[in-house]
Order: structure tokens, then sequence, then C-alpha cells
């Protein structure tokens, strides 16, 4: 008799003790003084030493014995218990399967799961530098829950449905803890956006639609994924019932960032050609030279001001109006970390954001409406810094502005990360040479053309297309 066939047995046997239990909800205290819990205990430590798995023992009074909570509840063995306590019928072999598995598997690896607010097609999986943009079938998301078993027989398969096709940003995250309650909200460091900017940065150049981030979880497939479905945003959509009577259903908010299956390989051709340039501008984050250090910390606060705008705003019309100059000011820093020469003095900053902005575009028209553009944001900023309110446009007049001054920023940053230099050049030099000489299209046009001719945007600039 092989040692995994012993602890099979040993838990085939203490669930039909379980069984006997009072229908009410059990502790974990009630459920190890069940009759042959010790015997799962002891066949435990011969099918998975503490040596070979760590992560199933914990130390009590001096001595690393089997953690009846890892046990019990992460292994989801106490759940098991509870539901064949209240009379639910449970393929009890798929759970003593399912928990040998559990202990005698490899401990998973933790990862972060970034839930966006978008909707990607089916079999989506797009590699963005450590992070993979993947949407998951039902049949995937059940494999990550540690008895899947269970999900088809209590109520947590409905909590899959909402997120069976959600696109998720993952990646592994070998220090993290596995936590038991996954939320939006981690006090214990940089927000989610701010942490996985190189992930999100590409998907935003590529679509004007907005992208935030929902929620975030911690997932250690087959051990972990406690998903609460008040961390997934819904929404309620009517359809027609087979009576011509409308039905409502509970579905995922999926926002207006919505990918057409035909347009995946281009999205993915993009992503790929995007995080290589962001790749090569961060290899220089520890650099001696000067220029490449600085370049990689301006393009990260650039992205880090861009993503709290996004996710400040829920749509075009969805901001509140008190944030909206605020979100003026992000924009703005974002534009003067990137066009702003780290060597240069703070002396007519303003005007120099204006020239190097509009030059990293074509045609006369199209850079005057870039200064225009600037120039007014440049005012919102200035007023609210000194503590007073634009008075002289309306709400409606604001949130349109704040819309045309993000995506100009978007470009500004695609645009950039085209055009910078792999040595030690500085761009702002090379936009002011362009500003002042007559060979912009040898300096700018010729790099722009090309790379919005082999890997475009979903939608090319007005300004590429018109030259």
């Amino acid at each position: 008799m092989s040692k995994h066939l012993s602890l099979r047995e040993a838990v085939l046997a203490w669930l039909e003790y379980a069984g006997a239990l009072s229908p009410t909800p059990q502790s974990i205290v009630v459920l190890m003084l069940q009759p042959h819990w010790e015997d799962v205990e002891n066949a435990v430590v011969v099918a998975a030493p503490r040596e070979e798995h760590p992560d199933l023992y914990a130390k009590t009074d001096g001595e690393w014995v089997p953690d009846s909570r890892t046990l019990l509840e992460v292994s989801g063995l106490a759940a098991a218990a509870r539901l064949i306590a209240q009379g639910v019928q449970v393929p009890l072999s798929e759970v003593a399967d399912s928990f040998v598995t559990f202990c005698t598997g490899p401990a998973p690896v933790p990862e972060r799961w970034l839930l966006l607010n978008a909707a990607f097609p089916q079999g989506t999986r797009i590699p963005l530098g450590q992070h993979t943009l993947q949407t998951f079938t039902a049949d995937e998301l059940n494999r990550t829950i540690p008895m899947p078993a269970l999900n088809v027989v209590q109520r947590r398969s409905h909590d899959l449905d909402l997120i069976t096709g959600a696109p998720f940003l993952h990646v592994p995250d070998p220090g993290g803890s596995v936590t038991r309650r996954p939320t939006w909200f981690d006090f214990t460091g940089p927000r989610a956006e701010a942490q996985h900017w190189q992930a999100l940065l590409p998907l935003m150049l590529w679509d004007n639609e907005l992208l935030r981030v929902d929620s975030v979880f911690t997932v250690a497939r087959g051990r972990l994924f406690d998903l609460n479905p008040r961390n997934v945003p819904t929404t309620i959509k009517v359809y027609e019932g087979r009576d011509g009577i409308g039905e409502e259903v509970e579905v995922r908010d999926t926002g207006e960032f919505h990918v057409p299956a035909a347009c995946l390989p281009a999205l993915t051709d993009f992503c790929t050609a995007i995080s290589a340039k962001i790749d090569a501008v961060m290899a220089g984050a520890t650099h001696e030279r000067r220029i490449l250090n600085r370049r990689a910390r301006r393009l990260e606060r650039a992205a880090r001001h861009i993503l709290t705008a996004y996710q400040r705003t829920y749509n075009d019309d969805g901001v509140w109006e008190v944030e909206a100059d605020e979100l003026h000011l992000d924009y703005v820093i974002a534009l003067e970390a990137l066009l702003i020469s780290p060597d240069e003095e703070r002396v007519g900053t303003a005007e120099n954001i204006r020239s190097r902005a509009s030059a990293l575009f074509l045609g006369l028209d199209y850079q005057t409406e870039v200064r225009g553009i600037v120039q007014r944001a440049y005012k919102a900023r200035s007023t609210y810094v000194h503590g007073d309110v634009i008075k002289d446009q309306t709400e409606e007049e604001k949130l349109k502005e704040l819309r045309t001054l993000r995506l100009l920023t978007l470009q500004v940053v695609l645009r950039w990360l085209v055009l910078t230099p792999s040595d030690t050049g500085d761009l702002s030099h090379l936009l002011d040479a362009a500003v002042h000489g007559a060979d912009r299209e040898n300096r700018i046009g010729q790099s722009l053309r090309a790379f919005f001719t082999t890997t475009p945007p979903r939608s090319r600039p007005a300004d590429i297309t018109a030259t």
C-alpha cells in the first residue's frame, strides 16, 4: 500500500465521522476533535514530510506539527465536512483525491492577479514583461481552487461565473504572502496601478478608451483563490426571456475597453514592441550614467501619474468635479517628466513643454493644436496650485478638455518611447533641434511613420494618416 493511498484512506475515514456532526457551522477545534483526525495528521507526516512541504506545518510548543488551519480551512477539507453535515451530496472520492494532491504536490508560488475593467476575447494570452494578460475559462479557474469538486455543490460557482472570461494581469510574487482577504486597498506598499505600471502602460497606449484595475487578488494555485464577489464590480443587464419578459442578470462591469478577436494579433504585436521599449529605458534605472538613470525614473513617474488619473476617472463623464483640476495636474506632471531635460535649468518650462510636445506631431495645424492644448493645461494647473477654481469653463467643457489632455498625454508618452534614443542622447535636444531646424522629417517623421505602419495602435493618429 503506498503512502499516498494511506493518506487517502485516513481522509475518507475522517469524512465518514465528520458527516455525523450537527448541520451548524463547525470551528476548526470541533473538526480536530473528530475521531480519526489524528490519523489524518500522522498520514500527512508520512506522505508530506516537513522537509519537503514546510508550508503544511506550524510550530507548537517548540515542535513542528501539521498545521490544522492549513489542512482544514485552506485545503477546503473543512468546507467539505460542513457540507456533508448539512446533508449535501459531496463526491467523497474526489475530495479525498484533492486533499492528497494538496498535501503532496509542490507548494505553488504566490501570484498577484489584477482584474481589469475591460473585455478581451476568449483565449487571450499576451506576455507583458514578467506579467501575462490572460482570460481564463471556467475550467481553468476551477483548477486554481483547492477543492474543485466543491465548486459545483456550493454557492461559490456563481462567484466564478462573474470572472469567467475576465481579463487578468497576473505575475509571480514569490515573496508575497497568501492572504485570506484579497482586496484592492493594500496599504503595505504602493497601490497596484503603481506597482504594475510596466504591464498596464502598453495596453493604455493601444486604445483611447479608459482601462482601470478593478481589484487585486493574491492567488496560490491549488492553495487559495479566496474570491469575494464584492471585489468584482457588477452591473445589471436585462435579457429577453422565453416568454418575452425581460430578465435582470448580474454581470461583471466590463467598462469601455473592449478588444474584438480580430484585433488581438495587432494588440499582441503592439504590446511586444512597446514592452521592449519600456524595458530598454528601464534598464538604465541603476546605470551609472546620469542621463540613463534619470530617464528611467522620469518614465516611471510619468506612468504612475497617468495611472493615478485613470483610476480616478470612471468614464469621460465620470470625474468628480472637485477632482477634475487635480487630474489636470497629474497629466501636466507626466508631460514635464518626459519633456524636460534632466540637466536643464528650470526656466521657461511651460514654453519648452509646448514646443517639444508640438515637435512630436507632424503638420503645422496639428502642432498648433498641441501647443494650444498644453497652454490651456498649464493655465488650469497654475489656477489649481494657487488655490483658485477655473471659472471660465462649464463642467461639460472642463471634462471635454480633460479628455483632450488625456489623449494628448498618451500620444506624447507613446511617441517619446518610439523616439527615445538607446544611447546617452537626450530626446529633449532632438526635439529642440527639430523645432528650429529644417530636417524635422528625418529626425521625427520617418521614425514615427515606420512605427505606426508596422505596429500601429488601434487607431492611427490623425497627423500620421494625414501626411
